[in-house]
């Protein structure tokens, strides 16, 4: 009998509305896969089994009186950024140890609403900023899983859920999902509503999914959003235009880096894909260069309480960030987000001519060690543009962990990204 743990996300759905699958065995599947890896993982900050099997057997009781939903069991993992009422919410700091919101996330709500069980809460890194967790990258648990979206990309990659909930506020969704061999998507800002988030950056924090593959990702947007967000896996009727950008962080990329993404431009244009390269205009450079200025600034704000009340409780580096970003003044603060509105208004004219946009997810594979999770100079500047980013695997490098490449497309044009994401992957596989 085939494991249910195994099946695509739109299978497992499929049999669970056809009741030939119930979501307490799709849900006792997961947490039997979880129990084998977790201990070595460390995906999960809250897990509760038996609460999780008490939301599936929920959902069965819906099934069975005509009322599933559009993620009928599926299983979902929640960074701990984003409140829980029926779980703790700790944002990965001391500071808020043992806090039981009342509600849930407008997102985690949304999910309930659609029939998906929250199997438990995912591990964050500090605020989701820096300070990591115990995760481990589930291919080789000596290397970091990135962050901060640290728990929902290891979990996606050991197949523990079918999509974990991310934030991006530099590149907390795709460069842990490309470190652990997963899909990550973040949509275009503001896709999903961030009430009952521990928002840390008004202007550019992002919730979005870490899931197995970019159907599934789809899939899971569509059952929250009630969007078109298509079906990847359907070949379009022609082949891209893709720009091919290193970004102003090029120098950044390792050699792995700079051999899959010219490996994948290759093949994407051997498939047909026009392929061009594309530089990005002084002005969408300012505000790449403004994006630290502008996340440590308004989140100094977002945690006026907690370095008022409790900044004993803070670590060295965010207090030392936090302080920095207070200090450059409203004035700076102003500016910085001026840039990201002048850059985001000349990269319309820039996009304008591709389908999408293909960069590095990465610098290279993820660092050894735990004590840091990667640095996010290639997705800054795509956060603060609001577009929707998707990065798929593609390969691995000289250590054998995961590379991903990353898929861009204009603003709104998440169903596009999608689809051009997994026309990419399909094409670099051969």
């Amino acid at each position: 009998m085939t494991d249910p743990a195994t099946l695509p996300a739109t299978e497992a759905v499929r049999r669970i509305r056809d009741r030939r699958l119930s979501a307490t065995e799709l849900t006792e599947a997961l947490l039997a896969r979880i129990g084998a890896r977790e201990a070595e993982v460390r995906t999960f900050v809250h897990l509760d089994p038996a609460l999780a099997l008490r939301q599936a057997a929920a959902v069965d009781r819906a099934v069975k009186a005509g009322r599933a939903g559009p993620l009928a069991g599926l299983g979902i993992g929640v960074k701990d950024v984003l409140d829980t009422a029926d779980q703790p919410s700790q944002y990965g700091s001391a500071v808020w140890a043992g806090h039981r919101p009342r509600g849930d996330a407008a997102c985690v709500a949304l999910a309930r609403r659609a029939g998906a069980v929250i199997l438990g809460k995912t591990v964050t890194t500090e605020f989701a900023t820096r300070r990591p967790g115990a995760t481990t990258n589930p291919h080789n648990p000596a290397h970091t899983p990135g962050g901060s979206s640290s728990g929902s990309a290891a979990g996606a990659g050991a197949g523990f859920f079918h999509a974990g909930f991310g934030t991006q506020t530099a590149g907390s969704i795709i460069r842990p999902a490309a470190y652990c061999g997963a899909v990550g998507f973040k949509p275009s800002f503001g896709t999903l509503h961030r009430a009952g988030m521990k928002v840390m950056s008004e202007s550019l924090d992002t919730i979005g999914v870490i899931a197995g593959s970019v159907g599934h990702a789809a899939l899971v947007l569509a059952g929250l959003t009630g969007g078109d967000y298509g079906s990847p896996e359907e070949k379009p009727g022609r082949a891209p235009r893709i720009g091919l950008c290193w970004g102003p962080s090029v120098d950044q990329a390792a050699a792995e880096t700079r051999e899959a993404i010219e490996r994948v431009a290759a093949a994407a244009a051997r498939a047909g894909a026009r392929v061009e390269a594309v530089e990005m205009p002084p002005v969408v450079v300012a505000g790449y260069e403004a994006h630290a200025l502008v996340m440590n600034g308004e989140s100094a704000e977002a945690l006026a309480w907690e370095v008022d009340q409790a900044s004993a409780q803070l670590s060295e580096g965010l207090r030392e960030r936090l302080d920095w970003g207070r200090g450059q003044g409203r004035a700076a603060l102003e500016a910085g987000r001026a840039a990201f509105a002048a850059a985001r208004a000349a990269f319309v004219d820039v996009i304008a001519g591709f389908d999408a946009i293909l960069t590095p997810s990465a610098p290279g594979e993820a660092p050894e060690g735990l004590g840091w999770t990667g640095d996010p100079a290639f997705n800054s500047l795509w956060t603060l543009l609001h577009v929707p980013c998707v990065t798929v695997p593609v390969g691995t490098g000289p250590k054998g962990l995961p590379l991903g490449a990353q898929v861009v497309a204009g603003f709104g044009r998440d169903r596009e990204a999608l689809a051009w994401a997994e026309w990419v992957r399909a094409a670099a596989e051969g």
